[in-house]
């Protein structure tokens, strides 16, 4: 075997064993000194998965499972609750603690922050929700973090793509690499489904939801642990922008087609305008739902998988045949987000290509005898 290919080998598995461990972290069950962790019941397995889906005001990069000490680094809370406040996460201590600001007592419970007293009591209703007070919360949490991070890797990106074009006609740099995803998005996506002479309106709404979606599809595979696009209001978010770009870009025609199918009895054109209007919906909705489906999907497998080392109990058996499928999903996960990014795409270039189309009335018809 060549040395470059063994060198590609390696980083292959670098690769996915990052992906492992950071879909591996935070523990929150601590045994005893001298035991051996290990997860020997399916709610506390589902758990682990939940709390890696789930949004947070800290990133948790481990846990010592002897001392119980994480190792992460906390992010800014910003609260409106008589007045504007804004403190730490780290005084929840992982949600452990009550924090307190300014004579005012805070908890968190389920990802949610409350107001309480200094003890954190909580009061819930029948269905066990709570009842306290929730101050107006603009905190900026690790998905808000991976959000902003992603956006000033784009300025970066691009500002450096743009900036290369002003003396030269090939970029360099990094631009070689954007430059074919650019004109791959600009000739196989937006062109053959919105038409040359329209595209370039569309041009920059694209670009920036693919390479965004993208992105965010591959921080969730590092150590970080985010899940931005398999959080269904990101998704929902996402898909409300192709909903309004689709609906305000829709021609005459466009709307025609929806409140008066042409060439249709007046009793189906009527019974069509709810139908259509649906249509009209349900469009963004499988936008939404096929991201945020997906990209769960492809964390709770690993999650699983992982969970087994744990389950089972039996490192030398299991362990080996858990961390190779690990690897493997890992890999799949890496293709599916760029083929989640790129279907993304697609189907709004195509629902705003169906909008803005551009239909001939006349069809002279023509008696020509060959």
């Amino acid at each position: 075997m060549q040395k470059g290919n063994i060198v590609k080998i390696l980083l292959f598995c670098l690769v996915a064993l990052i992906s492992f461990s950071g879909n591996a972290n935070d523990p929150q069950k601590h045994q005893a000194e001298g035991e051996t962790p290990h997860i020997d019941t399916k709610t506390e397995v589902q758990n682990y998965i939940d709390h890696h889906l789930q949004d947070a005001y800290d990133f948790t990069l481990w846990t010592d499972s002897e001392t119980g000490e994480h190792v992460g680094f906390p992010l800014p809370v910003i609260l409106i609750d008589e007045g504007l406040k804004i403190f730490s996460s780290s005084r929840f201590h992982h949600g452990e603690s009550v924090a307190e600001v300014e004579g005012n007592y805070y908890k968190i419970y389920h990802n949610t922050i409350y107001k309480t007293n200094a003890a954190g009591d909580l009061s819930f209703d029948e269905e066990h929700h709570p009842t306290n007070d929730k101050p107006l919360d603009f905190s900026i949490t690790k998905n808000v973090f991976t959000i902003l991070l992603t956006c000033i890797l784009l300025f970066l990106l691009f500002g450096s793509l743009a900036r290369s074009y002003r003396h030269k006609e090939i970029p360099t740099g990094i631009g070689r690499v954007l430059e074919p995803l650019v004109l791959y998005v600009r000739d196989d996506i937006a062109i053959p489904n919105i038409g040359e002479k329209k595209y370039r309106r569309f041009m920059g709404f694209l670009l920036t939801v693919f390479f965004f979606v993208w992105i965010l599809n591959l921080l969730g595979m590092t150590p970080l642990g985010v899940n931005v696009t398999g959080n269904i209001a990101i998704t929902a978010c996402l898909a409300l922008f192709t909903y309004l770009i689709t609906q305000f870009s829709g021609t005459k025609d466009y709307w025609k087609h929806i409140f008066w199918m042409p060439g249709v009895p007046i009793l189906m054109k009527i019974i069509l305008i709810p139908i259509e209007l649906l249509g009209t919906l349900t469009k963004p909705f499988a936008l939404m739902v096929r991201l945020f489906a997906n990209i769960t999907a492809g964390h709770v497998v690993i999650m699983s998988l992982i969970a087994l080392i744990f389950v089972t109990d039996n490192l030398v058996m299991d362990g080996p045949i858990s961390i190779f499928l690990t690897l493997f999903i890992s890999v799949i996960e890496l293709l599916v987000a760029f083929l989640q990014a790129y279907i993304f795409t697609m189907l709004s270039a195509l629902f705003i290509g169906l909008a803005v189309e551009e239909h001939d009335h006349e069809h002279p018809e023509t008696n020509e005898i060959v």
